[in-house]
Formats: C-alpha cells, structure tokens, sequence
C-alpha cells in the first residue's frame, strides 16, 4: 500500500464526480487527478445538496480525519442550471 500525504487547509478546485443521495455523501476528483471523500455536512450552506450533480466543477479544502483526507467548505465555482 502507498501513503501519499496530502497538506490540509490548502483551497483545491475540481469536479464532483459521484453523489450518494439516499446515504448523503460523495466524491469529488480534484483538478490533481486524486478523489476525495465529501460529507454533505461540508457543503457550503449556500448549496442544496439534493441539487448537486455530478460533473459539477466546485472548489473545496481539505482537512484531515481519522478515515483518511476529506473535502470540507464545498463550493459551487461554476454558474449551475439545476
């Protein structure tokens, strides 16, 4: 197994790329090519998660947890026609 260290609080842009909607939760691949995991509790409260899709550019930051990097302050970057 390779551990990659990844610098927490850094702002990050990328792209949602799956939504769990019945479990609340998803991911998100960043511009750097790596998935992070994201709670709806670390939307933006700007965004309504029952609305997001994936595919969506957003930025976000990243903080530590005890299951590994997660994104966290999760916002919309592009204009949505949701």
């Amino acid at each position: 197994m390779v551990v990659t260290r990844v610098r927490a609080g850094i702002a990050r842009t990328g792209r949602v790329k799956k939504i769990v909607h019945d479990r609340g939760f998803g991911f998100i691949t960043a511009d750097d090519g790596r998935d992070y995991f994201f709670h709806m509790s670390g939307l933006d409260p700007s965004l309504d998660f029952d609305r997001l899709v994936g595919g969506e550019s957003v930025s976000f930051t990243v903080e530590s947890s005890p299951k590994g990097p997660r994104a966290i302050d999760i916002r919309r970057t592009s204009p949505s026609n949701w």
